[in-house]
């Protein structure tokens, strides 16, 4: 089996990654590492949890140790664009362990955060800066920062940040980047939105891919429960966290205020709950995320902010609450469980006005999503295929990655927060594993996929 070691990188990193329990490159980062040594620009495709900090982290930190010089003030050497606040932070964090005893200095740069601070971070000089594109771009206004000694750039998760209109971002940025130099890009699809961006931004670039678009985790157990409407799938949510309390789960909505007004009532009823999305502050997402991961939030009601850079292997169940409008999304979004080797349920809710995206779903996975209650409407044309599920896996800075889908792609707020701070704790509650049916569903009305505006350039 191939090592660390025989994809070039040096023995002092081949040990870091080794001590944090790494000794076998997961596929992407077989592929990537090599081509990112020679110092060719590279087109990345791959699926949540497959690895890709570490296949672009691990050689960028090899590159940046091999030419020591210091990076001047207000300069960084490396740049890193994310499309949200989580996956920018999960990313700091995930390189952070692997330049443990080396000399080099990385910063984040997110949206929702203290700008003043970040101004005074990036003044001593930066080796890895990680940002949003919408921070990035204020500190430049600012003269906080200067991107002409960029040698290194990488554009990850490049088709949720087109899906939440960065592209005018994007180009702003190339134009302040040196032309001599290489680039990443890295993207669970690849739509001709992103071909184009790529032949923009990568010269003659080399392209590997794992985990063909369309597949789920390997453990994912997936139901669909068909009910009359929104009431009924509150009820039959809570019916399953009740029956099910030690669990941990993730429930997936369309809207911020469709999921700020589920978390409330999820909190009045005793539920332990909390919320995350594009109206939350950057310490209110980051306070929730941490009491979900340490288990003192059991559930966690988010939009498609949530549906990346997360990492918690211990999420039992993914609810989808609302189906997304965007297919990938429902792959994005079940990949939250059966993480690292374990089990998995996710749980879909179809109301009578969201067929058409159960089945556009279940075209793109080229399946059927068991029945566990209720009645398909007279007109869902299901494809007749047989089940299958597909695959996916953990690795050393795999960091849940994948497709951000929100079907109107700015409905969740890469905006600044407007929000008020909302609350977080409440009491008993939980998930589990369900059983195969919930019995008949309780009325109520049609869901709506909301109408909140779109809001361009700000981070989620």
């Amino acid at each position: 089996m191939t090592n660390f070691l025989e994809l070039g990188l040096s023995q002092n990193i081949a040990a870091t990654v080794a001590g944090l329990g790494y000794d076998t490159p997961t596929p992407i980062q077989l592929k990537a590492i090599p081509i990112v040594l020679e110092g060719r620009d590279l087109i990345g495709l791959a699926q949540t949890g497959t690895g890709k900090t570490a296949a672009f982290g691990l050689p960028l930190i090899e590159m940046l140790l091999k030419n020591p010089t210091r990076p001047d003030n207000r300069t960084t050497r490396t740049l890193i664009l994310a499309p949200t606040r989580e996956l920018v932070n999960q990313i700091a964090d995930s390189l952070r362990s692997f330049i443990k005893k080396t000399p080099l200095r990385i910063n984040q740069v997110v949206g929702g955060a203290s700008i003043g601070k970040q101004q005074l971070q990036l003044e001593k000089g930066t080796d890895i800066l990680v940002a949003t594109p919408g921070r990035l771009l204020d500190l430049i206004s600012r003269n906080a920062i200067s991107l002409r000694a960029v040698t290194y750039l990488v554009l990850d998760e490049a088709d949720q940040m087109l899906d939440l209109g960065f592209i005018h971002d994007l180009r702003k940025i190339s134009k302040m980047v040196p032309a001599k130099r290489q680039t990443l890009l890295f993207s669970a699809t690849m739509p001709k939105t992103i071909a184009d961006l790529a032949a923009t931004f990568l010269h003659n670039p080399a392209k590997v891919e794992v985990s063909p678009p369309g597949k789920a985790a390997d453990k994912v157990e997936q139901h669909v429960h068909f009910v009359a409407g929104q009431n009924a799938k509150t009820e039959m949510l809570k019916k399953i966290l009740t029956d099910n309390p030690d669990g941990r789960s993730i429930v997936f909505l369309r809207t911020k205020h469709g999921a700020e007004k589920l978390m409330k009532h999820l909190e009045i009823v005793g539920f332990s709950v909390a919320s995350i999305h594009g109206n939350k502050s950057q310490g209110q997402r980051e306070r929730a995320l941490k009491g979900f991961r340490d288990g003192e939030i059991r559930t966690l009601i988010a939009t498609d902010v949530a549906a990346r850079g997360i990492d918690i292997p211990a999420v039992s169940h993914v609810f989808n609450y609302d189906l997304p409008e965007v297919p990938d999304a429902y792959i994005h979004r079940i990949g939250r469980t059966a993480r690292a080797g374990r089990d998995g349920i996710a749980i879909a809710f179809c109301g009578p006005d969201e067929g058409r995206l159960l089945r556009d779903v279940e075209r793109l996975m080229g399946i059927d999503i068991p029945v566990a209650s209720g009645e398909a409407p007279t007109n869902l044309s299901r494809p007749a295929r047989p089940q299958r599920r597909g695959g996916g896996g953990g690795a050393p800075g795999g960091n849940n990655r994948n497709h951000q889908g929100q079907g109107r792609p700015k409905h969740d707020g890469e905006g600044r927060p407007a929000g008020k701070p909302g609350q977080r704790k409440g009491g008993n509650g939980g998930a589990g594993r369900p059983a195969a049916a919930h019995g008949k569903p309780a009325s109520g009305r049609p869901s709506s996929p909301g109408g909140q505006q779109r809001n361009r350039r700000r981070e989620a």
